[in-house]
């Protein structure tokens, strides 16, 4: 899977709403960290785990499902996925179930890939990155890597405008 540096530019720029699937409470879990992040570059998340619904985790109460975001009246523009690649089928169905075409990203987390599930979301015109995650990839395309001292395989002087 190869995925344009242009698309992946333009869906982070996009996205405004953010529903992380799998969310954990503990701050060394990936989950926490990039969700954290996102939040932080002024993403709103709606933290979604049933194993930890009702608690707090960045000012915000965490979901038991998608189902209750939807109840909210919440459509994200972007599901960002955090189980294991033989859950992730059932979580793109769930919400194609739920907003169907009106959601606008399906984000499977590094390590997570199901193609199908990605097929049956992409004839929804949805468009679905696997495999990837998106603090990074915010970071690599807008320049903080950089300011790590990171190569990010962009040349430029300026930093790219977000």
């Amino acid at each position: 899977m190869s995925y344009s540096d242009t698309l992946l530019r333009q869906v982070l720029t996009e996205t405004k709403t953010i529903a992380a699937v799998g969310v954990s409470t503990n701050p060394v879990r990936p989950s926490f960290y990039v969700a954290r992040y996102l939040s932080l570059r002024n993403y709103t998340l709606f933290p979604i785990n049933p194993a930890y619904e009702g608690e707090q985790v960045f000012d915000r109460t965490i979901l038991g499902g998608l189902p209750a975001l939807k109840a909210m009246g919440q459509t994200p523009d972007m599901i960002d996925v955090f189980r294991r690649s033989d859950q992730a089928g059932a979580v793109v169905d769930e919400a194609l179930d739920l907003w169907g075409g009106d959601l606008k990203v399906i984000w499977m987390q590094i390590g997570v890939e199901d193609a199908q599930a990605a097929a049956r979301a992409e004839a929804q015109g949805i468009t679905v990155i696997m495999n990837r995650c998106p603090k990074i990839e915010y970071q690599r395309l807008f320049g903080e890597l950089r300011m790590g001292g990171f190569n990010t395989g962009l040349i430029s002087s300026k930093l790219p405008r977000a």
